[in-house]
């Protein structure tokens, strides 16, 4: 893993925020209990056994550059992790991409039951929106909050991705790239940029800095996407935590299989030159975002 952008300081700041939010989780869980106790179970495993935690270090991230405080910061941050957590488990359903590994542990279906994985993914995304309700800024802050993430989970953003994805598995021959970065523009860039818009929004920044920060997380959000299917061709699961070769197995189109692996390098290469761009007005303040993008271009896993 690459040395952080701003040095110790911004790691440090990072691991933090990871710390953070990790007791953010277990609060609204506790605090939100299942009415069954397997379904609470579920829950749990799906939310708690690890991850990146990227979504919510970028609100984290964008809020406190632009000077919100972290109490601020910690309902958005949690909500956009449950609702990422949500996808992931309907996303690993048979009917899905019927996986079996997720972060280095049986999946939800598998180590529960279909019935159960379906009824917790729900349930998260339930919880998401409650926890967001409760956020501690002002009432236009928080209703934008609120219709940013259900825009960006929605038919027009992360669902209608996952749809995309699903039509397209199995023809792979028939794809293009400009479909390809479209599916992957709504799948997994939306979430991205909304964590990024609600950190911006918390912190009231301005029209022009929100402007450029969408920019920053348009480039990460492909970015990450790239760096998944190359990490699909290259990857051990034992490392990546989930099941690698998978899209190839499925057929699924991806950038290495579109334009090859040095193209997909490269492109991302060219991502990461625009994320620098983007940030670079912001100096110092923005090196926690900048350093989340290297890590999404340079992660292992």
């Amino acid at each position: 893993m690459p040395e952080a952008v701003g040095g110790a300081d911004t790691a440090a700041r990072l691991e933090a925020w990871r710390r953070r939010i990790d007791e953010v989780l277990e609060t609204a869980l506790a605090d939100h209990p299942a009415a069954e106790r397997r379904l609470g179970e579920a829950m749990r495993h799906a939310v708690l056994l690890g991850g990146k935690r990227m979504r919510p270090l970028l609100v984290y991230a964008a809020g406190t550059a632009f000077g919100a405080d972290e109490s601020a910061l910690d309902a958005p941050a949690a909500a956009i992790e449950l609702i990422h957590a949500y996808s992931l488990v309907h996303d690993d359903l048979p009917a899905m991409d019927d996986d079996a590994l997720r972060r280095g542990q049986p999946t939800v279906h598998v180590a529960f039951d279909e019935a159960t994985a379906i009824l917790a993914g729900d349930a998260l995304q339930s919880l998401a929106f409650a926890t967001l309700a409760d956020a501690a800024c002002g009432d236009s802050a928080r209703v934008a909050m609120l219709r940013e993430l259900a825009s960006a989970a929605g038919a027009h953003g992360m669902c209608g991705g996952q749809a995309l994805d699903l039509a397209a598995t199995g023809r792979s021959a028939s794809s293009d790239i400009d479909a390809l970065e479209r599916l992957h523009a709504l799948k997994t860039g939306a979430l991205i940029r909304a964590a990024v818009r609600m950190g911006a929004i918390a912190a009231d920044a301005t029209d022009d800095d929100r402007v450029r920060l969408d920019a920053y997380a348009d480039a990460l959000g492909l970015a990450f996407q790239i760096r998944d299917d190359l990490l699909d061709v290259e990857g051990e699961s034992a490392t990546l935590g989930k099941t690698a070769g998978k899209d190839a197995a499925q057929d699924k189109a991806t950038f290495p299989a579109l334009i090859g692996i040095d193209a997909s390098r490269a492109r991302l290469a060219g991502l990461g030159a625009a994320m620098d761009a983007s940030l670079a007005p912001f100096g110092a303040r923005a090196a926690e975002l900048a350093t989340l993008g290297s890590l999404a271009i340079h992660r292992s896993h």
